[in-house]
């Protein structure tokens, strides 16, 4: 296993030859600051790769946009090992560059690749709740604790969803909190690019 890893992250050309070859790297930035190594890295002139959700939240404000990190404090970067190593870990923002001893693995491009057919050109995907009008629902806390039901509403605004349950003979309309029901999917899903 570890052999396959050491031929994958080779990448290193032979010496001599005046020409390195550009691979992409894991770069660990400082704590919810990967925008700002993704910039930083950007100023130096290289490609970068800063994938992102963007999601809806509810606050004491109310519903509110956020966007973060698809890996918190990590992004991906293209660089030619040799010469720019160093250059890369003293850039503002960057920790490290990912490795373990003396091995720096690469990331295929086919994984960077693929992570911009998720994420589009401006590197951010939206997330949505799962659940939709229709699904079957288990409530998962509170008062109505282990009763099934049909949601009839999501409102992600609110964080929150209506289920219509049968209660003490009859059909209510109940709102409950997303987190607060159980179904057999995700919790929640990226839609189609």
């Amino acid at each position: 296993m570890m052999e396959q890893s050491l031929r994958i992250g080779s990448t290193l050309p032979a010496a001599g030859d005046g020409f390195e070859e550009l691979a992409w790297y894991c770069v660990r930035s400082r704590q919810k600051q990967e925008h700002i190594a993704a910039a930083s890295l950007r100023r130096e002139g290289l490609e970068v790769m800063n994938p992102r959700i963007r999601f809806r939240r509810a606050t004491v404000r109310g519903p509110v946009w956020f966007i973060e990190s698809m890996f918190p404090g990590y992004l991906f970067a293209r660089f030619g090992f040799k010469r720019t190593l160093e250059r890369v870990r003293y850039v503002f923002g960057v920790v490290d560059v990912v490795h373990f001893a003396h091995f720096w693995p690469v990331v295929p491009v086919e994984t960077i690749n693929a992570l911009r057919e998720i994420v589009g050109e401006e590197e951010v995907r939206l997330v949505e709740p799962a659940l939709k009008p229709g699904d079957e629902v288990e409530v998962a806390s509170g008062a109505f604790a282990g009763l099934h039901g049909v949601v009839t509403r999501v409102m992600p605004a609110h964080d929150r969803v209506a289920v219509l349950m049968e209660f003490l003979g009859r059909q209510t309309t109940v709102e409950l909190p997303l987190g607060g029901v159980s179904h057999g999917g995700p919790r929640y899903v990226l839609p189609a690019a």
